[in-house]
This record gives structure tokens, sequence and C-alpha cells, in this order.
């Protein structure tokens, strides 16, 4: 395979790359070749739905990123989990199915991203779709991707819908459907129980094609070009370095962190930056790299009244073997479900003309969640977390160092705007609100964060700064755009060399009010079909 000459070059088999090199080798026609940093996705834990809390901070299969020190949030770096595997991110995140609201889409169309309105993406959203309740007006079925409703439901869950509705938010039976506002239980990406990433949805299948090459343990270093056109790529593996010619296209799939960093190590990018870093500069592109956003989010803490929470599961040996004959046997119990069974979406002002405010629900408490890893509190617990659908800040994404083993530089920005902030005021109280409802005072024995101390806004401010943290779903940082100077137009070309593209979450010009993966799927499907197209 080294120095071999295919059609086309996908680097990053995320939840994106996946769906690209599996539509582009379909046909037969193509010789694709897929490069992935990371193992294959074979361990254990990322078959199992419960099993994301074990891949946190596990360097064998996550990139483990950490931003710059955040001046808002008094100094604190965030911790940026990313998939290093086949599926990428879809293979250890939480495996929740949410697309947005639909006003999302239409906005990027009114930004000039041609061909991205809601009514346009949403056939794609449906071709990548099984959906387990059956096919209508928003959902498909016999796609890659299954989407299903999830087992056991906590009791601790239903009361939350139930009091999320007495404090005023309407039930909502599809976040997916006819409207995203109101309260209910999410939908994820599994299959008979198990996690259905973007390398089973979407290569496990296709790699029975002989006109696909998957590399695993390849490290991209280098877009090569000739002028400025894309010829191939420069990977590194476990033998040396090795290049890849593409006789058609190189398709970049590396996320809102990893597409911008080999861009500009590969010339594409600020020039001026990327001459202090010592690259040569293929094409001077000041945005690539801008306008990183990413969701913002706080976990608000109660101590449960009974032990039914996964708080148990997790400090009891006994509890885990259970569970693990449980699910082993008869795929039920704690492990075959991620825990988060029910949200909400609504707004935290009445300004807002669509919901800005998330809220999900996890059955554990945490007393701390970093690089580390996870550590469960040693009594029942449950967590409500308001996560920010709409903020103003934004950051960057740039190279720390010419070496390409390096990780990159990522600023965030968080709490640089004081509308993100009185927004996140009020998803605290938003929150309370609803844990203050007849329906959950069975189940809360007391709040362990923020605790019964923080009640003003200004103790709830200051909460936020030493608590809050980012929600992990980074986008922008390739944005598209119908303005010359953004750094993809509307068919995700990089604009200023031919030959190449972005697909991933990088590409999206605004964040979309939800989750970032079935978007970023998407993205890949309708990515694929523009590059068939454009091939002839």
């Amino acid at each position: 395979m080294a120095d071999a000459t295919f059609d086309y070059i996908v680097s990053g088999a995320g939840s994106a790359g996946c769906v690209v090199a599996a539509r582009l080798s379909e046909s037969g026609r193509y010789r694709v070749l897929l490069l992935e940093a990371g193992p294959e996705d074979s361990a254990f834990w990322i078959k199992v739905p419960m099993g994301y809390p074990m891949l946190f901070a596990n360097p064998r299969v996550n990139w483990m990123f950490e931003s710059e020190p955040e001046p808002e949030l008094n100094g604190r770096r965030m911790y940026q989990p990313r998939g290093k595997v086949l599926g990428g991110t879809s293979s250890i995140n939480g495996m929740l199915y949410i697309r947005g609201n639909a006003r999302d889409y239409d906005l990027w169309r009114q930004m000039g991203c041609t061909g991205w309105s809601y009514d346009e993406v949403l056939p794609f959203f449906r071709k990548a779709e099984d959906q387990q309740r059956g096919e209508d007006a928003y959902h498909g079925v016999g796609g890659p991707l299954t989407v299903s409703d999830q087992p056991g439901r906590s009791p601790i869950a239903e009361a939350i819908v139930a009091a999320a509705q007495e404090a005023g938010i309407p039930y909502n039976p599809d976040f997916n459907g006819a409207r995203q506002e109101g309260t209910g239980f999410f939908q994820t990406t599994t299959r008979n129980r198990r996690r259905a990433n973007t390398s089973q949805a979407y290569l496990a299948p296709a790699r029975r094609r002989p006109n696909l090459e998957v590399a695993t343990g390849a490290h991209a270093t280098r877009i090569l070009f000739e002028g400025t056109r894309a010829v191939g790529i420069e990977y590194r593996d476990r033998t040396g370095l090795h290049t890849a010619r593409a006789a058609r296209e190189v398709i970049v799939c590396g996320g809102a962190f990893g597409s911008p960093h080999l861009l500009q190590l590969s010339g594409i990018g600020p020039a001026d930056h990327l001459r202090a870093m010592g690259v040569p500069v293929i094409a001077d592109r000041p945005a690539v790299g801008d306008r990183l956003k990413d969701h913002f989010y706080a976990s608000l803490m109660f101590r449960c009244t009974q032990p039914i929470t996964i708080n148990e599961l997790a400090r009891s040996p006994l509890a885990k073997l259970k569970a693990g004959i449980d699910y082993l046997l008869f795929k039920r119990g704690p492990l075959a479900a991620n825990g988060i069974f029910a949200g909400a979406f609504t707004q935290t002002d009445a300004a807002q003309d669509r919901p800005n405010l998330q809220i999900n629900t996890n059955m554990w408490t945490v007393e701390s969640r970093t690089k580390s890893g996870m550590k469960p509190h040693a009594f029942p617990g449950f967590t409500m977390s308001p996560v920010h659908l709409n903020p103003v800040a934004s950051g960057t994404v740039r190279l720390k160092s010419p070496d390409p083993l390096a990780d990159p530089e990522i600023r965030q920005n968080f709490f640089q705007d004081r509308r993100d902030i009185d927004a996140m005021v009020s998803a605290v109280k938003i929150v309370r609100t609803i844990a203050a409802q007849p329906a959950l005072a069975p189940w809360i024995h007391s709040e362990i964060a923020p605790g019964a101390d923080r009640h003003d806004d200004a103790a709830i401010e200051a909460w936020l700064r030493a608590a809050a943290i980012a929600n992990l779903h980074p986008v922008g940082s390739c944005a598209m755009g119908g303005d010359p100077s953004d750094p993809l137009d509307p068919r995700l070309r990089v604009r200023g060399v031919q030959g190449l593209r972005v697909a991933d979450a990088s590409v999206m010009p605004t964040l979309p009010a939800g989750n970032t993966n079935a978007p970023s799927i998407m993205i890949g499907e309708k990515a694929a079909a523009m590059i068939l197209e454009d091939a002839g």
C-alpha cells in the first residue's frame, strides 16, 4: 500500500470519515484509502453502551487533548477527549442521537451554504438512519446507522421527565421530529444493545470490497501538493514514514481539532502563523483554525434517596460482576444502556426564538471528571446537566509546534461574553426549578453541587467559573460559507487549493442545538454524495 496511488484518500476514520470512505467505495469504481491514526475498534468497552466512561481517559483509543488555560474559568484547562480509533469519537461518546434544530440548518443556508437548508439535509439524515420506531417524514429505515430506544429506563429518569412537565416544559416524544422543544427520552446509536459506531455501521460491511484499503496506526503528517493541487498524503506508521497519492481528491476528516491542525501543518492557514512555525505556505487562509465553538455545560448533582444509581455499580465489585454476567449472557442490566435516559430542550429567556438550553440527565455523580478519569461518589446520586446551545464565545486551533505528532494548541475562550454567563446562570436556576417539583421529591436527599450555599447570581457564576466545562461538541474550525474568506465553499472544497476537501464537524458554520455526532454523520453522507456527483 505504501507509495501506491488511489482515486481518493480519506484522512481520519471518525464519525464522518468512515461514512465518506464507505460511500466512495460503494460502486466499486474508485479505489479508496482510509487512514486512521488509532487502532481497530475491537476493545470490549467500545461495544458496551455503559462502557464509555471506561474510554473517557484511555490513551489507546483517545487523543486526550487539553485546551490552553481558560482565562475566565480560573485558568483551568478544558479536557478534550476525542476518538483515536476506527469510528473516531463515535466509538467513545455517549451515543445520544440528536440532530439539532431545523432552523440551525436554515441559518447555514442563509450564511451562504447553498444546499444545506434543513429540507436539503433531511434526506441525508434519513438515508443514514435505521430507525427502530419505523419510518416517517423525519426518519428513515434500512440505513447503516441504527437508532433505538434504550432498555430499562431508570425510575429517576421517569421522575425527571415528569418534573420537567410540572415545571412547564411540554412532553416531546421525538427530539428529532416535528419540534425540538420539550422533555422526553433520548434515543441512542445502538443496535441489539451494542454501540453502533460508524466503524461498525458503515466501515465493517465496506471492508469486504477490494477497492477499499483501511490503514490503522497510520498518522497523517502532511498533505502533499504539486503547486496548489493536493496530490496525496504523507503518513507515519510503526514501520516509518510513507506517502500515498490521490489521483482525484484528498478528503480530510480529522475533526474540529485534527482537520485545521493537518491543514496548517500542510501550509494552509494564517500565513504569519505558519511562517513563525517554519511551515512553508501553500495558501494563506487566515480563517483556518478560527471560529472554533463548543457547547458549555455544568453538572448539578443530587444525592439520591435510594441505591439505584450507577455509583453503586462503580463502587461494588459484586455489583460489577453481576452486571457483567447480565450483559454478556442476556444483554440486559445497567451495561445495556448508556445511563443518559432523559432530557429536555427549552429556552433560558423569552428572547430566544428556539431552544438554547439542553438538559441531560446522568444516573451517576462524580467527585472528579478530568484527564485522569471519572471518580464516582461513594453514595447514590444522579446529575442534571444544563448545556448552553448557542454560545457567543469562539476560539482557535493553532500549531503548537511544526512537529506533526505534537498536539494542537486549543483556545476556547469560554465566558468571554456576558451573554454566555447570563445564559448559564439562568440554566442553573431552571434545573433547580425542575429539581424542586413534586415528582422528584421522593428521589432527592440533597443537592451536592453547586450546593445549598450557592443561590444568588454571583455565587452561581463563581461556581460555574470553577466547575463548568466544555461539552465536547467542538465545531467550526474549518467552516464552510458563501464568503470568499471562509475556509471552505459549500461543497466542502478548501479555498485557495484544488483537490482537497474537509468533511467533519469542523465544517459547521454554527453549532447545532444538540449533540454533534448525528450532524457529523449527515455531513459525511452529503460530502460523499457531492464528491461522487462532481466526479461525473
